[in-house]
């Protein structure tokens, strides 16, 4: 007999549908309008044969190799064990690092989702257990937002993660903008997960009434689809990783204009002299002007003046513009 339960995952909301004690389906619910593809995938995720079912040690390391000696590491077999004797291998090793190099020596370094909710997180209980055993090294600031976490402060202010808090919502951007500038795109398969759960995918309707607006799209990403085809976007494919160099000539262009505002710069930011200097070539000898970000990022000069002359344009009708990255 099938029995329905509700199941929240990184990826959204769902009823999982059980019979006899087997996972045998997965449905969206009713009032989530996009639900994901992902959670029907869970599945046969239970039993397909990628899935880690019993601890697996490397066969090297298990055999006493060092890592002096040990030439298979990356490509060595693993070999399954009891959870007994992996608990005596993760707790001796752990005992000697200690014992040996202080508990500095100890990474914990795990970074996973995991399940949704704060106690299922796997990070977090990996850094509890270490914790308890005498303490561990951490990593600093995110795999993805790290440079976000580090130099936004310094541009908006606020705590590391106030490029969150103090983003407009999709709601505000219909309601006030006339151009978003995407660097990187604004792929839609990037909202159906999130840290703390999803209960409803909202994002490709939000877009839809932005773009019903009037608000327009530039997609700067080597990929088209990053943007959904419903957006409209303009497309600058820019060469991968040269993304800083299509933001200096744009701010070359604006500066030699004189369409940067003078007395925001004044009374608002620190150090503008600097950088001004560094975008006429003062400081280094380069000019970083849009026919060398041209060089660079196999966009056009001309299109790299023209959007930077858009954003000026809506920048003077109140900050009528949006720079996403």
């Amino acid at each position: 007999m099938e029995r329905r339960m509700p199941v929240a995952t990184h990826w959204g909301s769902f009823v999982a549908v059980v019979d006899s004690g087997r996972l045998v389906r997965i449905e969206p619910r009713n009032d989530d309008p996009v639900p994901s593809p992902i959670g029907p995938g869970m599945v046969t995720a239970a039993d397909d044969n990628a899935r880690v079912l019993r601890p697996a040690v490397r066969k090297g390391w298990l055999n006493g190799l060092s890592r002096a000696n040990d030439t298979a590491r990356g490509t060595d077999a693993f070999v399954e064990v009891s959870w007994d004797d992996a608990i005596t291998l993760v707790s001796e090793e752990l005992r000697r690092v200690r014992a040996q190099h202080g508990d500095s020596a100890v990474f914990g370094g795990s970074y996973g989702w995991a399940s949704a909710g704060a106690f299922h997180n796997a990070q977090s209980q990996l850094h509890r257990f270490l914790a308890l055993g005498g303490g561990y090294t951490d990593s600093r600031n995110t795999y993805s937002t790290a440079a976000l976490e580090v130099i936004l402060p310094h541009v908006i202010g606020g705590a590391p993660w106030s490029y969150q808090s103090r983003m407009p919502m999709w709601d505000e951007i219909a309601d006030n903008c006339e151009l978003v500038v995407a660097f990187g795109g604004l792929a839609l398969k990037n909202s159906q997960i999130n840290p703390g759960g999803l209960a409803r995918h909202q994002t490709r309707d939000l877009q839809r009434k932005c773009r019903a607006a009037g608000v327009r799209f530039v997609n700067v990403s080597p990929i088209r689809s990053d943007t959904a085809g419903f957006l409209d976007a303009e497309w600058l494919p820019v060469v991968p990783n040269t993304d800083t160099a299509l933001m200096l000539g744009i701010a070359h262009t604006m500066l030699v204009n004189d369409w940067h505002d003078e007395d925001f710069l004044r009374r608002c930011c620190t150090g503008f002299d600097r950088f001004a200097s560094y975008l006429t070539g003062e400081l280094d000898g380069v000019v970083k002007d849009a026919g060398w970000a041209a060089g660079i990022t196999g966009i056009g000069r001309e299109a790299i003046t023209g959007l930077a002359r858009r954003l000026r344009s809506r920048f003077l009708w109140r900050d009528r513009s949006l720079i996403r990255a």
